[in-house]
């Protein structure tokens, strides 16, 4: 058998298996183009056009009575410092060390630029040309009830804007826990101070 023959009669195989890999190339070419990435699929930008929907907006509305995730708000008292619309006399959280710590930062951040850091309205822009806040030490803000402070950081009072964008629920009871603290350590008695440290008091003012 010469070697021209022999390769006559190879020859179906080679074109077979020339065949099956140009086969297989398109195929893997052909999954490779349809694959969808992640970073290049299917989407809407913002505000853009849809024709799919009836009232031409790509941006669907949310189901009626849905609420996201946290701001159901069901809590009144927490929320607005009020219950059945009259202002709270009592914190609606627990009043601890590290409340009214938190509550002395914010207050020295949001608040004493005005209101100073004892609370007398004597702050800084005050002293700069500001119109003057009512102390807190006055006898109808000693006797507000606490839900009074948290609504004036969340509504605002007077010529004092809100603060609700700035300073969130939880920071606002602390603050306003720490009014009450600024309140009572200027207008304490001895009588108010623990037995264990009274004593010590009073040999210091002898």
């Amino acid at each position: 058998m010469t070697q021209r023959s022999f390769a006559i009669r190879r020859s179906p195989l080679v074109i077979r298996h020339w065949s099956f890999s140009l086969l297989a190339a398109f195929c893997l070419l052909l999954a490779a183009g349809c694959r969808q990435q992640m970073a290049d699929q299917p989407r809407y930008k913002p505000l853009a056009k849809s024709t799919f929907f009836g009232d031409d907006r790509s941006a669907r509305p949310l189901v009626p009575g849905t609420v996201a995730q946290g701001q159901l708000k069901a809590d009144e008292r927490f929320y607005t410092g009020k219950s059945g619309g009259e202002l709270i006399k009592t914190l609606p959280v627990p009043l601890t060390r590290e409340l009214l710590a938190r509550g002395q930062e914010r207050f020295n951040i949001f608040c004493s630029p005005c209101h100073d850091r004892t609370g007398g309205g004597d702050g800084m822009v005050v002293q700069r040309g500001y119109r003057r806040p009512p102390s807190y030490h006055i006898d109808r803000l000693r006797h507000a009830p606490i839900g009074h402070f948290f609504d004036a950081i969340t509504n605002g009072f007077g010529a004092m804007s809100d603060y609700a964008a700035q300073v969130p629920p939880a920071d606002r009871w602390a603050i306003a826990a720490y009014i009450r603290a600024l309140q009572l350590s200027q207008n304490a008695t001895l009588a108010d101070v623990p037995p264990q440290a009274r004593e010590a008091l009073q040999r210091k003012q002898e």
